[in-house]
């Protein structure tokens, strides 16, 4: 699975993409928001470990998702 953090502009916020494999778009959320759901994506009980690397990733780069 793979993540990436988009910037939003003016009033749009900031957004997450999960992408599987085949980088087909799987969840869209925002960044600011808080986490939930995750267990239909195969991430229960990573909110934490997630939040903490959505903080830190960089705009626009495409990264593995490792945790």
């Amino acid at each position: 699975m793979y993540i990436i953090k988009v910037k939003g502009k003016a009033k749009i916020p900031d957004y997450i993409q999960l992408r599987d494999e085949n980088f087909v778009l799987i969840a869209y959320f925002r960044a600011d928001r808080p986490l939930k759901n995750l267990e239909r994506y195969g991430l229960g009980g990573k909110e934490e470990a997630l939040a903490a690397l959505i903080a830190s990733l960089d705009f626009g780069k495409l990264q593995k998702l490792e945790i």
